[in-house]
């Protein structure tokens, strides 16, 4: 079990136990967007998903709210996607990256995917206040390379499929359990997908005007035969 400590926008804090981290890959809404996808990540020898959307199992443990990480090698990058939590029979609202390794991404992605910690922001909202207006959500994220500042994703939560049909499709129709977090898909990069130092995301509700926004360093170890 892994013990997160968020924040709910009327300041309150709110300590999560999570005891399951679900990643929803390939959650596109659109088949031409999912498809755009699958072939930027084949252009880094990632295989085709044998489903879509495809549920990869990661430990609980990977979650942190740190802003410091350190990842093997040279070649893993972030993903902002939007994060739902489920506690005590509510559900919540929150933003996180995938981080993944791409090169063993070649090979395995639930691999790849299990090699890299994935930040969150500590911000949550609950999810019954952004449910109605859901589409109008909007992600963002930038990366650092060399020192420059450049914008990676950008683009509505609409392209994606909304979280309960993700819930559905995973759960087969029954409750997400309490104490799992589920990650629900991300937007295509601008560019390409690459590594970056210091990735920076957001998801802005214009609705409600307010906006969850987090920022990591990715520290790079050594990798030595």
């Amino acid at each position: 079990m892994n013990v997160l400590s968020f924040v709910l926008p009327d300041g309150r804090e709110l300590r999560a136990p999570i005891n399951s981290l679900v990643i929803a890959g390939w959650a596109g809404r659109n088949v031409a967007a999912v498809e755009h996808h699958i072939e930027e990540l084949a252009v880094l020898g990632v295989p085709r998903p044998s489903t879509v959307p495809l549920y990869y199992r990661v430990a609980a443990d990977q979650l942190t709210t740190a802003s410091e990480v350190e990842v093997l090698g040279p070649e893993s990058s972030g993903e902002a996607e939007i994060m739902i939590l489920s506690l005590d029979g509510e559900l919540f609202v929150g933003l996180g990256s995938d981080h993944t390794d791409r090169k063993v991404e070649t090979y395995s992605v639930a691999v790849s995917k299990q090699l890299c910690t994935k930040p969150v922001a500590r911000a949550l909202w609950r999810f019954e206040e952004v449910e109605k207006h859901w589409d109008e959500l909007q992600l963002r994220s930038w990366i650092t390379v060399s020192g420059e500042r450049v914008l990676y994703q950008e683009g509505s939560v609409a392209s994606l499929l909304n979280p309960g049909e993700l819930i559905r499709r995973h759960t087969e129709n029954a409750p997400l359990a309490s104490g799992t977090a589920m990650f629900c898909g991300t937007l295509a990069a601008i560019g390409g997908i690459r590594s970056s130092d210091r990735f920076e995301m957001e998801l802005n509700d214009p609705v409600l005007k307010r906006t969850i926004r987090h920022t990591y360093n990715a520290h790079v170890l050594p990798m030595v035969a």
